[in-house]
Parts: C-alpha cells; structure tokens; sequence
C-alpha cells in the first residue's frame, strides 16, 4: 500500500510538473531532433528582426561587371569523364565503351546491367575471330546526352531509360543507330495516394495524365514531377503532358495554354528523384512520378498508393552512336543477344525490370527538335504566373581560399546565364562578419551586370557564419515579398564547410519553418550531411559538388529552379 501511495505521489508530482512547463508556454518536439520553442506566424517577424539587428550586416558599395553575352557552353561546364564510374571495366583489347542509364548500371537492385556486363566479359565472348568485352560507364541519361551532343565525350554505344533522349541527339546531328529496342522492360508512371486515386477516379472516372493536369489546374491535386532537362521520368512527363493538350501539335496555342493553366498550380519541381522522393515522405505531395522499377523496390511505397503508367515505354534502347566501324557494332549485337538471354531477364526481373508488359506508349514517336522545343517552353512557362526573389548566399571564410573560391565564382558566373529576366536577385556573402553585396532587384541588364561584379570581387578569409548569412536573406526575402506578395522566395547557399562562429542551425530553425522558404544547398568538397540538414527543412536538394562538377552541377540547379 506504502508503494502504491508512492506511485501515486509519483505521478503527481510529474503532472504538475507537465502542467508547469505548459503553462509557461515550453514545448518540446521531436521533430528532426530539434528542441526548441515553435516561432508563430506572428511572432516570427519580431525574432527575425532581433537576430538581424545582433548580426548587423555591411551593405557593400555596387560594382559593375562586364557581362557575357554568349550562351552557356554546356560542353566547357561539363567536368572530364573520368567523374562518372566506369562500372565494368573491358578485359579484351577489342571491346565496346557504352554509357548506360543509372538505375541499370549502379549497385543492388540498380546494377543488373552491370552484373550481365561483368557475365559477358567473364564468359569468353568472340566476335569475328577476336575475344570481345564491354566497357560500361555508370552516367545519368540526360547528362549523357549532353555530353554526346555537345560532343565533350561520344563513346561507342548510349543505352538511356527512353527513346527520348535517343531522339535528342539524332536532332543535334549525332549519327544513331539501334541495336536493340528494349534491352530490359520498364514503364514510368504517376504513383498517387490510394485516396486521393479514388477520389480522382470517382470524379473523372479514369486517371491519366490528362485527368493529373485537370485536377492540378482544379487545384483538386498537389503533385510535383521532375527535372525535364535531366530526367528521363520528368522529359517523359512533360511531352505527355502537352499531348494530353493537343496531340497534334505540342507546341501550339492549345498544349502551351493548357500547360500554363497547370504549371501555375504545381507546387514542386524536383531536381532529381532522390528529392522528389524525400519530399513525398514528408507527406507534402499526394502524386509524384517515379519509374516502375524504382517503385517495385520501394517497399515503403507499397500498399496506400497507386501506380499508373504514362507515356513512352523505358525499355533500356541500345544505339550504336557516329560512325562507328562494323567490327564494333557486332560487338554491341553480341552483347545486346547476351542480355536478352533467359537467365539475365529472369535477374532483370528480380531487381524490378519487366513489370506492367502489357503497357504500350502511349505516344507517337516524338522527334528530337520537337523535344528540346519542349524544353524550351517548360523553361520560359514553367514560372509565368508567379516570379521567383532568390538571394545567393556564398561562403568566402579562409577555408574556400584559393581553387574553391575560383570554381564558386566560376560555377556562378556561368549559372547566372540561366536566370530569368522576369525573377529578382540578390547576392550575400558572409566569413565571420555578413555582407549584403546586392539587394534583390529585377533581374535586368543593370542588376545582371551588379552581381557580375560582386561575384568578381569576393575574396575569401575568416570564419565561417553560415546561419547568419541565411538569416540576413530571410530578411531580404522577407522585405520584398512585402511588396510582392506574389513572389515565390529562394535561398542558394554555396558554402564547403560547417559553422564554427555566429548563430547555429537551432536558433533560426523555427523561422525557417515558419517562413517555408525553400533552401538550396550546394557543398563544395563539404561536410554534406550538415548542408543536407539545412536543405531538408523545406524539402529543397542539396548537392554535393566538388571543384570539378560544381558548374555543370550549378548550372542544372538553376535551370530548374530559376
């Protein structure tokens, strides 16, 4: 009894405990580990407004830069080959270099083509007399194709997702042959919450992705999709989209209107699938899209969703790429017979190729100028309704002396080539102290030519205030969409290391919860999982860059996001 009575008093004492904490307004969330008060929509302005007055940053004097009026080089922003992972190395004199999609030529459930690669090579293969290999490079289709058709690097043979992209460098004047239609079968498809799928389909009785476009531009669905300038499921997406509007003509009055009156409803564009992904976690999206392979591995994805098909099949074509000698395209014909061998369908299939066989494209061939056309259009239409405010914020502490200073002002002098003129601009810099090096403006010539010339002059020395300088483009962000409401506000942080002086993560958390302002994060040689955290707020990527790829990588960020 003595024992219950001590439970008792127990308890007691830890209710009223509970009920001072809440009474005193302490909270406690678990949230991505975080400990700390909420910031109220009403209160965030006052706390952000107290943070900016203790960090007090410099406005710097404005510079005028020489602007480059040529258009961006995509073959000189490429970084060497050697970047991308040769994932089966040749083992004969005579073989065939191919670049092959990621999800085929990776590892694990990724790296089927890799592993019949490395069988073909194991297996003493001859072709007209001569023991042959393959030599398999382990690269994203839509970088493939800029390197094909920039002409940076052409290997042997290009075995992308699609056709699509194979169409692509036909039209830029690269030679192409195929070799093999469908090396190993896939679909791509829209996968949309079990209720929100029956609710669409009680509606309009079927889903599709003319029924996706009608219920964004309803605003009866939040759905986001990817890159079309880097991904085979985002391209895929897009020209679909279009011939939903007009089948006829992609590019006419009726397909671009009806693009409009959905893109200005979409409430996320991913720049790859690995962030689309996070972000449907998050439970933000009730519809993404994703290849069927990806989504047979996913078991986190199985059971509460739906998967439906659109579009172009990807089947994993094999093309012979310029002039290439006969000797070589047998080799590719040997290989493509080696793959489609019983055995390696049946390891194809157990790593989630060949589902949905049945499912036939649901577009015409579509050719190669018509596409970048596509692109072209989603580019310039895909903001139309609502202007973007960004404030690049760069790292110039002592640690990015030297070669990674040179690559940021590199990576951001080519990647602002990519801005719109209709979005508005401003540049932060910060070490240990902040400074404003270019309120947010409209990006025209003049304010074009201003942060050509910050860039130009930073110099690099001190600590590192990371926190801080987000802080001073909240506040700038915040200023503007005072004045334009309408704004879609960004944050790109550019930075190689962790903060060691100034405000931490913590303490401006809850205003970037609050403000919801996505944050970009691009690490140059970085600790990335200190960027990742920052990023993964607001479900913005983070990419980790070193000095060799940070243009190429910068200049695709920006493409999609500006």
């Amino acid at each position: 009894m003595a024992g219950k009575g001590k439970a008792l008093i127990s308890l007691l004492a830890i209710g009223a405990i509970v009920f001072v904490l809440v009474y005193l307004g302490i909270s406690y969330t678990s949230n991505l580990g975080k400990t700390e008060d909420q910031v109220t929509a009403e209160g965030a302005d006052k706390r952000l407004e107290k943070v900016y007055n203790k960090i007090k940053p410099a406005t710097a004097a404005p510079i005028k830069g020489q602007i480059d009026l040529d258009p961006v080089s995509v073959a000189d922003a490429l970084p060497d080959i050697g970047k991308f992972e040769v994932a089966v190395e040749p083992s004969t004199t005579s073989f065939v270099e191919i670049f092959s999609s990621t999800e085929k030529s990776g590892t694990g459930v990724d790296g089927w083509l890799r592993e019949v690669g490395e069988a073909f090579n194991r297996s003493g293969a001859v072709v007209n007399g001569q023991p042959v290999s393959v030599k398999i490079r382990n690269i994203a289709s839509g970088t493939a194709a800029d390197y094909i058709r920039s002409g940076k690097y052409v290997p042997d043979a290009f075995t992308p997702s699609n056709e699509l992209w194979g169409e692509m460098v036909k039209a830029s004047g690269v030679k192409l042959e195929l070799i093999e239609k469908r090396l190993a079968g896939n679909v791509t498809g829209i996968v949309v919450k079990q209720a929100k799928y029956d609710e669409l389909v009680e509606k309009y009785g079927s889903l599709g992705v003319r029924t996706v476009t009608d219920a964004i531009a309803a605003n009866e669905l939040s759905m986001g999709y990817t890159d079309p300038f880097a991904s085979s499921t985002g391209l895929n997406f897009l020209v679909t989209a279009l011939s939903s509007f007009d089948s006829a003509d992609l590019l006419g009055q009726t397909a671009v209107q009806g693009f409009e009156q959905f893109q200005a409803n979409v409430p996320f564009i991913a720049s790859t699938t690995l962030q689309m992904r996070e972000a449907a976690k998050s439970g933000a999206l009730d519809a993404f899209v994703l290849e069927y392979q990806t989504y047979a591995n996913a078991a986190d994805l199985q059971g509460g969703t739906v998967f439906t098909p659109f579009g172009v099949r990807h089947d994993s074509p094999l093309y012979a790429l310029g002039e290439l000698p006969q000797a070589k395209k047998d080799i590719l014909k040997a290989f493509a017979a080696f793959a489609l061998k019983a055995d390696n369908q049946k390891l194809a299939e157990e790593k989630g190729f060949g589902g949905m066989k049945d499912y036939v494209s649901e577009l015409e061939p579509v050719p190669g100028t018509t596409l970048i056309a596509a692109q072209k259009l989603w580019k310039e239409k895909k903001d139309a309704h609502k202007p973007i405010a960004a404030v690049f914020v760069a790292d110039v502490s002592g640690s990015m002396n030297g070669e990674p200073l040179n690559r940021l002002k590199e990576s951001l002098l080519q990647g602002q080539k990519y801005l719109g003129r209709d979005n508005s601009i401003g540049f932060v810099s910060y070490a240990s102290k902040v400074e404003i090096n270019l309120p947010i403006a409209k990006y025209d010539t003049n304010q074009q030519s201003m942060f050509v010339g910050a860039v130009s002059s930073l110099q690099a020395g001190g600590g590192t205030a990371t926190f801080d300088g987000i802080a001073v483009a909240m506040k700038m962000l915040q200023e503007e969409l005072a004045v334009n409401p309408d704004t879609r506000p960004l944050i790109f942080v550019l930075s190689d290391g962790e903060t060691n002086e100034g405000h931490s993560l913590k303490d401006i958390r809850g205003l970037i919860e609050t403000y919801q302002i996505p944050i970009y994060t691009i690490g140059y040689n970085a600790d990335i999982q200190a960027l990742q955290s920052i990023s993964g707020i607001n479900e913005a990527a983070s990419i980790n860059a070193d000095t060799e790829d940070v243009v190429y990588k910068i200049g695709n960020l920006l493409n999609v996001q500006m």
